[in-house]
């Protein structure tokens, strides 16, 4: 697996499934990641937890994202999902919510040196694909390991890592620390994935800069705004930045998300789900707060289209 500049969509739940993964690879997004999936999820068949391996030929490569903490299961689970069109398996070990944190999932591995060791060792002998992980800086900023987590992980076999430069503690506050992810860089030999802060093509060259990150992770920056890979893209190529997108090409995108969604998941659910991508989509453009605010209301299509087509033309209120 080739990760060397590429772009990539992080794996955020509730937020990376099919339709947008679909129009950030349409924007020039080189490496998608599904949403965070339950190992325990999948060894008992949850009808909530399948549905989220399902893939397509457009949206190759993409990883998919398993989280636990049993070395045995995450084994398993690998060798059990490696058929299913995937490029590598990714371990998660750095979500912050408390429920999954509580269960020593998540970022709570991040104190558990060992067991990150044992994790991969298992899930390598399990599984033909490379097997990766996601970190962060640490779980708290008294206990910044994450060179020492990716240490462990490299000589476990794992193929790669991905480095938030935030630690626990920090859920999505504050900056990201990039020198962490420049020390990771330092202290491997495998690809480092740089995650955090990033919004604008910019802000990669500073972080290839500061770092030598191999690849590059957009997470935040991309909700409502799969136009950030056009864009970095764009200014790769031309050293220019392309203009953002007006309020007519935002509601031109928004209701393709939305008819992506309602044929993945029907108008009802498709529907009350595009509502907060709606809020990102619309954040810091003209009525966006009133649009919020409405959209909140919207039970189909056709009152989403009418309600857009109002905030295309002014005339919400």
């Amino acid at each position: 697996m080739d990760f060397t500049n590429k772009l990539i969509l992080a794996p955020m739940a509730g937020v990376c499934d099919q339709p947008f993964r679909f129009l950030c690879k349409e924007q020039g997004c080189d490496i998608l990641y599904t949403e965070m999936i339950s190992a325990k999820g999948l060894y008992y068949d949850n009808k909530n937890t399948v549905p989220l391996l399902a893939v397509c030929e457009a949206e190759k490569p993409i990883g998919v994202q398993l989280f636990g903490s049993e070395p045995p299961l995450l084994a398993e689970m690998a060798k059990k999902i490696e058929d299913r069109g995937f490029a590598f398996i990714d371990v998660n070990m750095g979500c912050p919510v408390p429920k999954i944190v509580n269960n020593g999932e998540g970022s709570a591995l991040m104190k558990n040196p060992i067991l990150v060791g044992q994790i991969v060792s298992e899930m390598v002998k399990a599984t033909k694909l490379p097997v990766t992980i996601k970190i962060r800086s640490g779980f708290d900023a008294e206990h910044i390991n994450a060179p020492e987590i990716a240490k462990i992980a490299e000589e476990s076999g794992a193929a790669a890592v991905a480095v938030h430069g935030r630690t626990r503690q920090q859920y999505y506050s504050g900056h990201a620390d990039w020198d962490v992810i420049a020390r990771v860089k330092d202290r491997v030999n495998i690809p480092v994935i740089g995650n955090g802060d990033i919004l604008t093509p910019q802000d990669v060259i500073k972080m290839k800069e500061q770092t030598g990150c191999d690849a590059f992770m957009i997470g935040r920056g991309a909700r409502g705004n799969p136009w950030i890979f056009h864009e970095l893209k764009e200014y790769f190529k031309t050293g220019r930045i392309p203009d953002r997108p007006d309020m007519d090409e935002v509601k031109r995108m928004m209701l393709r998300h939305a008819d992506l969604m309602i044929a993945l998941k029907g108008e009802y659910t498709g529907i009350h789900e595009m509502r907060k991508h709606v809020a990102w989509y619309s954040a810091g453009l003209k009525d966006s707060a009133r649009l919020r605010n409405l959209i909140n209301q919207v039970e189909s299509y056709h009152e989403m289209k009418e309600l857009l087509d109002k905030w295309t033309e002014g005339s919400l209120f």
